[in-house]
């Protein structure tokens, strides 16, 4: 008899994860197939997207291609963008493949599961705002954060010469104060230092105007009002301009037009302001949230069909009552963890667990600057306040756990050891 095969779509921080831990488990002693489908072929951790977005991040150096990971830790890559599933006959319709210039380099096929993962993460939401798709960046992958940086220092060279200049300031626009236009913001400020110190650009950071902007009361509504208040007097230290309360209701290529009719006048414009899983995830046949996440059991699995399990942004898992798991990195690695010992339950004819979330705490980078956040947090407790060079210390190694969940712990120790070396070796920014 075959083993069973589990198909994981998306790559992102819990599928890559959960593929990681079932290869081991699983695909290693042949008792499943384990197969990773991700339309790209390198993962990049999605809380440094906005790193990657100035070129503070080098990707070549933190991208992990996905198959030399599958051929390190027993599972198989297959590179494939899903457009539907036939649940009764247990198979994915994948759509072609086209390259850059519209070539096509992988006709359209099917892959057969016996049990499907759906991981593919979320997007920004425009809430259908005129002008956004059009008008805006987003930063939702590696290619958009590229797209971005490769804007951002056009428009830096631009500024230069006097003669090509819209305003009298450089001015970026940044809708949405949740953590990624947060972090962004701040690290606008440090690229635009850097690009002025190695001679990209003459514009000096004091020529640079930065607008964040947040429909609701506050900077980052979904944490503690103590890191709201300190992460917004941070940024406003390092000249950054807030406005909280302040919707944008529509987009426009050198302008943002708010809810109160303000006008402000941009360069460059990002959009950051809510998520939402993928749209086509509502179209297959199973049911979704009006965010088109898909609605699981605490178990993780589709209250539709046992046989398809969802983590992630892309699931909708309750939590209490009333409520459910937050769309953050911590909560699908947690999901990967538990949906992974549900797996090999469920092949060895063993009941699932169900799956509890534990809020470990937050924490904001702003730049090289400064960090803002809390750890151990729980139901009783508000957890241990941090701010400045602990709290720096704390987010980077967020990453590392990250590094260990799909790297292991020598490799781990090895890419820190290689990136003390580049800090030394190379510049602190990419510039191509």
């Amino acid at each position: 008899m075959n083993p069973p095969t589990i198909v994981i779509v998306g790559g992102g921080a819990g599928g890559l994860a959960l593929a990681t831990q079932l290869g081991r488990t699983l695909g290693k002693p042949e008792r499943a197939n384990i197969v990773l489908l991700d339309r790209d072929t390198t993962h990049v951790w999605k809380p440094l997207l906005h790193e990657l977005a100035t070129g503070v991040l080098n990707s070549s150096m933190d991208e992990v291609d996905y198959r030399g990971h599958s051929s390190a830790h027993h599972y198989r890559y297959q590179r494939g963008s899903l457009s539907g599933i036939d649940r009764e006959a247990k198979r994915l319709r994948l759509a072609p493949i086209v390259d850059e210039e519209g070539i096509e380099v992988f006709p359209a096929r099917e892959l057969s599961y016996d049990y499907l993962v759906m991981a593919l993460g979320s997007v920004s939401n425009d809430f259908g705002t005129p002008g956004v798709a059009e008008h805006c960046h987003f930063i939702d992958s590696p290619q958009q954060a590229r797209g971005f940086q490769r804007d951002m220092i056009n428009t830096f060279l631009r500024y230069t010469d006097p003669s090509m200049r819209q305003h009298t300031q450089l001015t970026i626009g940044i809708v949405g104060g949740g953590a990624t236009g947060v972090e962004l913001a701040a690290e606008l400020l440090d690229a635009s230092r850097m690009l002025n110190a190695y001679g990209v650009t003459a514009v000096d950071h004091q020529q640079i105007s930065v607008h964040l902007l947040e429909a609701a009361p506050r900077l980052l509504p979904g944490l503690s009002e103590r890191i709201s208040q300190t992460v917004q007097q941070e940024l406003e230290k390092m000249g950054v301009t807030i406005h909280v309360d302040t919707a944008v209701k529509e987009a426009h290529a050198s302008r943002l037009i708010t809810g109160d009719d303000e006008t402000i006048e941009t360069d460059l414009n990002v959009w950051a302001a809510g998520i939402k899983a993928p749209p086509f995830l509502a179209e297959l046949g199973l049911s979704t949230n009006k965010k088109n996440q898909i609605k699981v059991a605490k178990t993780l699995q589709s209250i539709d069909d046992p046989t398809i399990f969802a983590l992630g942004d892309c699931a909708e898992c309750p939590q209490g009552e009333d409520s459910s798991v937050p769309p953050r990195a911590q909560a699908a690695h947690q999901q990967a963890k538990r949906l992974a010992k549900n797996l090999v339950n469920l092949l060895e004819d063993k009941p699932l667990t169900d799956f509890r979330y534990r809020d470990r705490g937050s924490l904001v980078s702003l730049a090289r600057y400064d960090a803002v956040g809390s750890l151990m947090r729980s139901s009783a407790s508000r957890g241990l306040f941090l701010e400045g060079w602990l709290a720096r210390r704390a987010y980077a190694s967020l990453y590392r756990m990250h590094q260990l969940s799909i790297h292991g712990a020598p490799k781990t120790a090895l890419a820190w050891l290689v990136d003390k070396l580049n800090r030394y070796l190379k510049p602190r920014m990419k510039l191509h």
